[in-house]
């Protein structure tokens, strides 16, 4: 009995800690959103959809998405590659990739910031070399494409070290003898990479890109600290409903919208990387 009664125990703190942090914030959530004085009501979300910053955030958030992360993908995968192949000096080049892990999104959206602003770095070179007369306003309300530019350069530099050390520790449970069978067939480096790397892979990739994915659609700070609020994305329209507006029902209806398209994309990803029954390293 003891036995049996032993994997349901050794999974009980996940369980509380699931219901504690999830499950419960989210029924708080949807009951803020779909409720009212007068008890179930859409009102909220019509205010949400209707508001004519809600389809430009919900476009931009996407966008972020869907070019950060598969430059950080591509990116990962070759940080990775390198480290999984290096004798020595493995753990200095790890060291140096990770250094961006151990900055927070404001801090790395304020180092950035000091880069493209007027007084900043890029106008400095530009002038020093004498491209430019004069510095040019980068980050104006104008410039709205090229914020969105500033944004994606800083969340591929602050966050693709993420899934790098994932996929590093994917790659450091390939047996090595697979290549080496490989090799002695007449494989070469870019063959052995996608027919034995990538498919072997497979649950890495899951977990690097749904983390990086679900992370994507919350951006917030890196893009208040480089556009404020010209860039509108999901996340940040959720603050101001929150604090500026004080509105919780609508910061919750957008919440929410946030929770359906991350429990979606990461369906997708569950599916399209499925690892097949049966198979093992």
């Amino acid at each position: 009995m003891p036995n049996k009664a032993l994997p349901y125990l050794l999974l009980l703190p996940a369980t509380l800690f699931l219901l504690v942090f999830f499950v419960y914030p989210f029924v708080e959530i949807a009951l803020l959103a779909f409720t009212g004085p007068e008890g179930f009501t859409l009102q909220h979300i019509q205010t949400m959809a209707t508001h004519w910053k809600f389809r430009p955030a919900l476009g931009w958030t996407l966008l972020l998405a869907a070019v950060v992360v598969p430059i950080q993908l591509a990116l990962a995968l070759s940080m990775a590659s390198i480290v999984s192949t290096l004798e020595r000096g493995r753990g200095t080049i790890l060291y140096i990739f990770s250094i961006p892990l151990g900055l927070s999104d404001l801090a790395a959206g304020i180092i950035w910031l000091a880069i493209f602003e007027q007084s900043g770095f890029l106008n400095s070179l530009l002038v020093g070399l004498g491209i430019i007369d004069q510095p040019i306003l980068f980050l104006g309300y104008q410039s709205i494409w090229v914020i969105f530019l500033a944004v994606v350069m800083a969340e591929v530099w602050r966050a693709t070290a993420i899934m790098m050390v994932i996929l590093v520790a994917g790659m450091g449970l390939i047996p090595k003898e697979y290549y080496e069978a490989a090799e002695v067939f007449g494989a070469g480096p870019w063959k052995r990479f996608l027919k034995i790397t990538l498919p072997l892979l497979r649950p890495s990739l899951q977990t690097a890109l749904i983390l990086r994915t679900l992370l994507a659609f919350e951006v917030f700070a890196v893009v208040i600290a480089l556009g404020g609020t010209t860039l509108p994305v999901l996340m940040g329209e959720t603050f101001q409903w929150q604090f500026a507006l004080q509105n919780r029902s609508v910061a919750s209806a957008y919440a929410l919208v946030i929770l359906i398209i991350s429990v979606a994309a990461t369906l997708v990803y569950l599916r399209a990387l499925r690892v097949p029954k049966g198979a093992t390293l």
